[in-house]
């Protein structure tokens, strides 16, 4: 293994945070420069991560331990910051990477401008990316916070009122989720003298196996941490702080969002059941998984029977969101091989496709000033590329084959059968009807209905195209071509017919995480 791949997971965790500051230093000479840091910045992770993918391919897991303190002999077992790049995380730190070098291409002409926008967001790239590296259950909490701060601060970027209150049920829910999280990883290290997840991993099963007061600490460690990492991905209850975000943060900020924050946080959840508790745990533990399997159940028809009836599109994905992760979790309950492959496909798949209908809504919003269903009246007809990629990532969502949607429920659903999880099985094909029911109401709309003049938007004047205030010659009018730029739609587009391609890369994802899969569930 090369020295560069070894600095590779540190510099991609410290360089966007380090970086933050840069827009905001360049604001004080310099306007709107913030972009074009963030492009370069995203555009150089997403090489970086391209050749760690590669590395651990060739080699396998790479690790990395802050200021070479594993060297020493003299360190206490279980102690010590380590960031860990192996065929689950590296997945993860991809999607986080190209979504976001991704998302600038929408946000160059319908984002937000200002340069500590630009700052806000390598912070939230840079939490994002050490949460998805982190080997050390402290620090994964750490970097939760860093999200959360940085992703309070883009939600209240919107105007009016309503992105403050969001922001702010964010903040305080958030940092519930967190310090419930924080609660656990005190247990945990009550019970076993480490943080490191691998040490954890180790120690869990033999404490399991002694019993005792020990076991006692652990079994409610999990369930603090389940609960707090339950409220960060928005399950059922605990969803509500989802809706108002999404739908109230500024356009360009919300395919990030949705893409990225509540999916990290599930790809952590998994990291800590499966890498630090263990299957044995997890299937040992009384009552445990039927919990997590209910829990996901529940949110999958909930927030599935939620977006049925929504007006508000961007508040329609967002419960569909909590379905989709509800899909998740269930898997993650089920404890089969193919269950948590479905999960992952399930989550890259999910990322993609969101990132791709908040860009859609975002898009349509400004080129045509409509963001109620019935508003979608006669899209197609006078937006056809924009509601062909919409049209497109809709089936994948509904998980026709051969889609992104597809694929991952399909594992999920034969990992249900595989452990007679039946209700499972049966939530899957649910969740399906349901999703086409939302589906069709949007796809009805823009290819069937004609535009009337009560349907039709009516466009305001010009705005900003960070929908702030007039900004002189970069004012536009919603509700006009010009609205809309080429790069806009291309990476509408582009997401769109990669939500496809992702369709037919089951077998590659199975090929690719069977190395971690496989030392998982054969301890």
């Amino acid at each position: 293994m090369s020295e560069v791949a070894e600095m590779l997971p540190a510099l991609l965790v410290a360089v966007p945070i380090l970086l933050a500051a840069v827009p905001i230093v360049l604001g004080l000479r310099l306007e709107r420069t913030g972009w074009s840091v963030a492009a370069v910045t995203t555009t150089a992770l997403t090489a970086a991560t391209v050749y760690l993918a590669a590395a651990v391919y060739e080699t396998g897991r790479v690790v990395h331990v802050l200021g070479g303190w594993g060297e020493t002999e003299n360190r206490p077992q279980g102690v010590g910051i380590e960031l860990v790049a192996d065929e689950f995380s590296v997945l993860i730190a991809l999607l986080v990477t190209i979504t976001a070098a991704g998302a600038l291409a929408y946000m160059r002409a319908g984002g937000p401008r200002g340069n500590t926008f630009y700052g806000g967001y390598l912070l939230l790239v840079g939490g994002l990316l050490g949460l998805s590296l982190t080997g050390d259950v402290f620090n994964m909490f750490v970097f939760l916070e860093i999200v959360g701060l940085a992703t309070y601060a883009m939600i209240a970027a919107g105007d009016g009122p309503e992105s403050a209150v969001a922001a702010l049920k964010y903040l305080i829910l958030g940092t519930v989720g967190a310090s419930l999280y924080l609660i656990g990883v005190g247990f945990l290290f009550m019970a076993t003298g480490a943080l490191n997840m691998e040490v954890l991993g180790e120690a869990i099963p033999q404490i399991a196996e002694e019993g005792g007061s020990d076991l006692t600490l652990l079994r409610a460690a999990f369930a603090f941490i389940f609960v707090g990492f339950a409220l960060k991905v928005a399950q059922w209850p605990l969803h509500t702080w989802q809706p108002d975000a999404y739908q109230h943060a500024p356009d360009g900020v919300t395919p990030v969002i949705a893409a990225l924050v509540s999916t990290v946080s599930a790809y952590a959840l998994g990291r800590i059941m499966y890498n630090v508790f263990g299957p044995e745990f997890l299937t040992a533990t009384p009552y445990l998984t039927e919990i997590v399997v209910a829990v996901g159940a529940v949110s999958v028809v909930a927030g599935s029977t939620l977006a049925v009836i929504q007006r508000d599109v961007k508040r329609m994905f967002a419960y569909s969101s909590v379905s989709q992760f509800g899909l998740v979790v269930a898997a993650y309950g089920l404890v089969t091989q193919t269950a948590f492959v479905g999960a992952v496909v399930h989550l890259i798949g999910h990322g993609v496709m969101k990132a791709g209908l908040f860009i859609a809504a975002g898009l349509i919003a400004v080129g045509y000033g409509a963001r109620t269903v019935d508003e979608y009246a006669g899209l197609a007809k006078n937006r056809p590329f924009a509601a062909g990629a919409t049209a497109l990532l809709l089936i994948a969502l509904v998980g026709i084959p051969p889609s992104a949607g597809f694929i991952g429920k399909w594992y999920i659903a034969v990992g249900a059968v595989q452990a007679e999880a039946w209700t499972v099985a049966a939530v899957v094909f649910l969740s399906t009807m349901l999703t086409i029911a939302y589906a069709a109401r949007l796809l009805e709309k823009m290819y069937f209905t004609p535009a009337t003049p009560v349907e039709s938007p009516h466009p305001p004047g010009p705005v900003a195209a960070d929908g702030g205030e007039p900004a002189g010659r970069d004012s536009i009018r919603r509700g006009s071509p010009e609205a809309v730029s080429f790069g806009m739609l291309a990476i509408l587009v582009t997401i769109a017919l990669s939500a496809v391609v992702i369709g037919f890369a089951g077998g590659a994802f199975f090929e690719w995480l069977e190395p971690f899969t496989s030392e998982v569930f054969t301890e």
